[in-house]
Formats: C-alpha cells, sequence, structure tokens
C-alpha cells in the first residue's frame, strides 16, 4: 500500500491529485486523475473518501493526510464552502476509537483556528469540535467558558437559533462533567429568549432548573427566578421546587417530596442530597438573623443528630457561603457573615446602610487624622520660637 506523500513545494492542484493517489491506494472510490473543473471540485472528492484514512495504523501519517485536506481548504476561496466544511466536519466525527478521535479533533480545531475571524463557517467547525472533544473526553481542552466562547464569535455571531443548539449541545456534554458550568450554559441559552418566544423554552427552563438543583456547589439560585423561560412555569411543580430551594426552609422541602415524591424521582433528582443541600441552604438562612446559633437549634430545625453536627458545620464552612467559628465547649456557631440566599430590596437596603456606616468612619478617621496633623504643626511651631 502505497504511504502518505509528503506535501512541500508543490501548487495545491498537485498537493490535491498526491491526496488522490493516496486515497485511490486505500481502495477509496475516488479517481487519480485531477478534475477539469478545478481544486474546488477535487477537494470535493477528497473530502468525500477522507475518513477512509482511518484504515491506516499509523496516526502521524493519518494526522499528516488530514492536515494536507485542511491546507488547500484554508488556502482557496470555496463558492461550496459549508458544504464542503460541513462534510469533512462530519466525516471526522465518526473517527472510530479515541486515538483517532483524538487526531481528528486536532485537524477540526486547526480549521476552525485557521478560518477567517469573520467567516460564518466557523461556527459549524466549532459544533463539531465540541461533538467530536466530547466523544474523546477532551471538551475542557476548547471550552472554556461562557465568556470564552462569546469572545470566539464576535467578529461574526452566530443566529440566535445557532447559539441555542450550541448551548444545548454544550449542555448535554457538560452535564455529567461539569455541572457548575453545565449551570452556566443554560442560563445563557435561557437569556436568549424574549417575552415573544419564552413559552417555547419550556424544556430548556426545566433542564436548566434541575441543572442547578442538582449541582452540589450551586447554592444561590435566586437569579433563575428572573429568567422569563422560568417564569412561564409559574404554577408548575418544578417552579414551586425552585422557590423552596430559592427562599424556603427544609421542612418546605419534606412536605413537597411527600406529596410529589414521584414527580421528583422523574426528574432525575436525589432525594438524599436535596435533603443535605436544603440543610446547608437553612443554616444559611438562619445565619442571616443569628450572630449565634446553638447547636440545639441546628438539630431542631435542620433534623441533625447530635453526633452528626459538627461534621455538617465543618461541611457548611467549607462551602465558603458561611464565614463562622465554631465553639464546642458553648456548643454554638458564632457568625460572622453569611452569603444571602436572596438579593432584593432588603439585600439592597442592608448593603446601602453598611456602606454608609464605612463611609461615615472613614469620614470620622480622616477628620480625627487632620486633628492629630494640625496639632503637630502647631507643637512643631512652638518649639522652634525662642
Amino acid at each position: 500500500m502505497q504511504g502518505p506523500a509528503v506535501f512541500m513545494d508543490i501548487s495545491l492542484e498537485d498537493q490535491a491529485q498526491e491526496l488522490r493517489k493516496y486515497f485511490k491506494s486505500l481502495g477509496a472510490e475516488i479517481s487519480e486523475e485531477k478534475s477539469p473543473k478545478g481544486i474546488e471540485d477535487d477537494l470535493h472528492k477528497i473530502v468525500g473518501v477522507c475518513d477512509v484514512c482511518f484504515k491506516e495504523n499509523n496516526e502521524a501519517d493519518i494526522d499528516a493526510i488530514l492536515n494536507s485536506i485542511v491546507s488547500i481548504m484554508v488556502s482557496i476561496p470555496l463558492e461550496r464552502g459549508e458544504n464542503l466544511i460541513l462534510a469533512f466536519s462530519q466525516r471526522l466525527t465518526k473517527a472510530p476509537g479515541p486515538k483517532l478521535g483524538m487526531v481528528a479533533l486536532q485537524s477540526l480545531w486547526r480549521l476552525y483556528n485557521n478560518l477567517e475571524s469573520n467567516s460564518p463557517l466557523r461556527y459549524h467547525v466549532y459544533y463539531h469540535v465540541i461533538e467530536l472533544a466530547a466523544r474523546v473526553g477532551s471538551v475542557g481542552e476548547v471550552f472554556k467558558g461562557v465568556d470564552q466562547l462569546k469572545r470566539e464569535f464576535t467578529t461574526c455571531p452566530p443566529s440566535n437559533e445557532q447559539m441555542q443548539k450550541l448551548y444545548r449541545l454544550l449542555h448535554q456534554v457538560l452535564k455529567d462533567q461539569n455541572s457548575e458550568l453545565a449551570s452556566k450554559v443554560m442560563i445563557e441559552l435561557l437569556g436568549t429568549y424574549t417575552d415573544e418566544n419564552a413559552s417555547y423554552a419550556r424544556e430548556d427552563a426545566i433542564k436548566c432548573i434541575v441543572t442547578a438543583l442538582a449541582d452540589p456547589n450551586t447554592f444561590l439560585l435566586d437569579p433563575l427566578l428572573a429568567l422569563k423561560p422560568v417564569r412561564f412555569l409559574e404554577g408548575e411543580l418544578i417552579h414551586d421546587l425552585l422557590n423552596i430551594f430559592v427562599s424556603e426552609k427544609l421542612s418546605s422541602y419534606q412536605a413537597f417530596y411527600k406529596n410529589h415524591k414521584e414527580f421528583v424521582q422523574s426528574q432525575g433528582l436525589n432525594h438524599e442530597q436535596n435533603i443535605k443541600k436544603m440543610r446547608i441552604l437553612s443554616f444559611m438562612q438562619m445565619a442571616e438573623s443569628n450572630p449565634e446559633i446553638t447547636f440545639d437549634e441546628i438539630i431542631s430545625e435542620l433534623q441533625i443528630e447530635e453526633k452528626n453536627v459538627e461534621a455538617f458545620i465543618i461541611e457548611v464552612l467549607k462551602t465558603r457561603l458561611v464565614r463562622a467559628r465554631m465553639d464546642q465547649a458553648a456548643r454554638c456557631v458564632r457568625v460572622a457573615s453569611t452569603m444571602h440566599r436572596t438579593f432584593g430590596r432588603a439585600q439592597w437596603a442592608q448593603l446601602r446602610d453598611v456602606l454608609l456606616a464605612w463611609r461615615a468612619n472613614v469620614h470620622n478617621a480622616h477628620e480625627s487624622m487632620k486633628s492629630v496633623a494640625a496639632a503637630q504643626i502647631e507643637y512643631n511651631v512652638q518649639q522652634q520660637k525662642p
């Protein structure tokens, strides 16, 4: 079998012909001769059989072949660019096995980075990059977060529908690997809907709520209630459940679960994990108005056995949502500060009072320093008099 050619110092047309010969040698249904229609037609035929190279055993050779195709693809104006790039991307996403999948991913990523920043084709390649990266467990290598994603398409933003499709894909591949990032992606997806079409985002809104509730590291859920598609769920059980996690106590969740056990389970939510999360949220709420919380109050309010109280407090402190000190001798927790579960008018008023007090303290300190400085100056003047 003919080995892969080395494409150096030859024209794109000759490079395409060498690729034709190479794929023909692997048994692909392709002619070795150049197309009379030009190099774009050559490229169309080559892309149609490019996945035949996965029969090779040498990953470096496959990488070189795919790199050659990419180099031609980004070097010529493409009248049928979208169809060619879509076909190439789709074939590479079917690379068998993780090793060849990684080779194909590198080639797709190379194509993406070599397309003009204002090319609308970048979106299509990026979508398939995510698909392939998910297969080989490398999503984190290409997707760093929502802000980075937006920067990728600053010059040529995709349509709203395209971004919704991409956000759904990202949520799907992230939800079992990075639930916190998956929640951020889903919130971004819901933010793409308007008052006019928010009612069509019902399934996305439910997924967003469930992902946030299931994420062991997401505790501030209040912002979800402001999302238009979530507001359309008012009156439904999933919206009632979200409200419990936003502002109510453990007892409210237990009453909801007692009446709607099958619903909670149908959403894929784990009851024990829900209890664990609601205990932390309820403790945060207790800490908002109580600078000192006794062990007995924790045992009663959060339904925790006495032997588990200290372990629970340590777990809460690890979240850094509450800053406190445990006094084992006095059997209490002394709260320094806590994150608020909701941030409404009352919290803004409290923040205003804190800032006003801080400004007054700074002003008083400044005036005191002025008095001290004036006294020192007067003293120095008196000392210099004969």
